[in-house]
């Protein structure tokens, strides 16, 4: 039996202020910190020893697995961070209230944005400063990959990419792999891994700083998942 290990983010100072992040750097908040920490305790006491590490390359999340690998005392274990499984990105909406966004264009039309699988929020425009191409660590990516906006069905096929190609890899080596990254990239992995219709994966939603364990065959397919 494989493990995969899901776990988002501890709450970060966006989620604390309400405002939509997608690729927008910010840190953990001190409940975030105090979430990973308690994240790291329940692993621990469910006997599990991850063997592997993938996250993403902002650092709500990579300071989340840090904190996590310290308090697992697993500090050593190899990890691989990947662009691929940033957060969707919300366009224009990055950096707003959410409550003020609501009021301004109406509860439906953002509840459209944030839920629904093929709507994508109003697009950043290539002279914003908030253009992911005017940020050194996306240097490598070409102008087709740096998103304006993203729909969950675009941050889906982009999650595919490092799933198929680096996270299925290591599980056939590994028996324990944690991904540590963020609400909508891991309902990515979450519909791929137990096959969800676009209606179904409108309604699972992730809590911050809460481990997901998820029981894996040799073949890499669903068995079964719980909550730590």
């Amino acid at each position: 039996m494989k493990q995969l290990i899901l776990l988002r983010h501890g709450q970060s100072e966006w989620n604390l202020e309400n405002r939509f992040t997608g690729w927008t750097d910010v840190d953990l908040s001190n409940e975030g910190r105090e979430e990973a920490c308690e994240a790291a305790k329940k692993i621990k006491g469910a006997g599990l020893a991850p063997e592997f590490y993938f996250t993403s390359y902002l650092r709500r999340a990579i300071h989340t697995l840090q904190i996590v690998a310290a308090g697992l005392e697993r500090d050593w274990v190899p990890v691989v961070k990947d662009w691929h499984l940033n957060e969707r990105h919300y366009g224009a909406l990055q950096g707003l209230n959410k409550t003020d966004t609501a009021n301004k264009f109406g509860a439906e039309q953002v509840h459209e944005w944030r839920r629904g699988f093929d709507e994508r929020p109003p697009l950043l425009t290539k002279d914003d400063p908030r253009w992911p191409g005017n940020d050194p660590r996306y240097s490598a990516l070409t102008e087709d990959e740096l998103p304006l906006s993203e729909s969950l069905h675009d941050t889906i096929a982009r999650v595919r990419c490092c799933w198929e190609e680096r996270i299925v890899p290591a599980l056939r080596c590994y028996d324990s792999v944690m991904v540590v990254a963020h609400g909508n990239s891991l309902r990515a992995m979450i519909m791929m891994l137990r096959h969800l219709t676009a209606e179904e994966i409108q309604t699972v939603e992730l809590p911050t700083g809460s481990p997901l364990v998820i029981d894996l065959d040799e073949r890499i397919g669903f068995v079964s998942e719980r909550y730590l």
